[in-house]
């Protein structure tokens, strides 16, 4: 594993923290199931897979109002709007999980941090209550201790507030942990926890290519990392 080393002095991290959706899995497929459905209700045209992996990242909350603007902005979108077409997209998610599919080279990057005594979290945007049965679905329960999700903290990344955390609680520096993530708000959120942060190519980054927001290390499989 010599380009962790690499970013840690020469030695393994002792704490792995890594992002979910674009990440360790493609979710997209069920994101855009449930928020075509939501819309379907709401009495608009569905939006497509490729519209919606433009729009996760931020959040359910973030996605339903980019889905309901049809954008990624959303300023337009009222409160009250948003608040009625998120609690559908939440109930509809919750039956949605069949497309989920593991990105190449995570089982045997996480197998191998693993056995290396590494500590490994999952710090996502996504709400907690979804995180754990994903995970289980895709066969990678037993590898976290931490989990942070976008509604376990009052504030979501790019505020370091959750890597901080994690941090805190494994008692390890930032100079001994490492981020890994696909978008702009992870490289941000490593960046104010001053933690180096591996970026993989192949995720949700809003269409752009997320070596322009420079990482640390940009990699097209976590099987690199091996």
């Amino acid at each position: 594993m010599k380009p962790l080393r690499a970013l840690c002095a020469g030695e393994l991290p002792r704490l792995v923290m890594f992002d979910l959706d674009g990440t360790l899995v493609d979710s997209v497929p069920d994101l855009a199931t449930a928020v075509d459905r939501m819309l379907v209700e709401l009495g608009r045209e569905p939006a497509g897979v490729e519209r919606v992996r433009q729009w996760v990242g931020n959040g359910a909350r973030v996605l339903v109002r980019r889905a309901l603007a049809g954008g990624l902005g959303h300023s337009a979108v009222g409160e009250a709007e948003s608040d009625e077409a998120l609690a559908r997209f939440l109930d509809i998610y919750a039956d949605c999980h069949e497309l989920i599919t593991l990105y190449p080279g995570v089982h045997e990057l996480l197998e191998a941090l693993s056995t290396a005594a590494v500590e490994l979290a999952v710090v996502t945007n996504k709400p907690e209550r979804f995180v754990a049965p994903l995970l289980e679905q895709v066969g990678l329960g037993g590898y976290f201790r931490w989990i942070i999700g976008g509604d376990t903290l009052p504030q979501q990344k790019p505020d370091p507030a959750a890597l901080l955390q994690v941090m805190r609680l494994a008692g390890v520096t930032a100079a001994q942990s490492l981020f890994v993530g696909d978008s702009r708000n992870d490289v941000l959120a490593a960046r104010a926890a001053g933690v180096p942060c591996v970026a993989v190519s192949y995720g949700y980054n809003h269409g752009r290519p997320i070596a322009e927001e420079e990482p640390q290390l940009v990699v097209d499989s976590m099987a690199e990392l091996l």
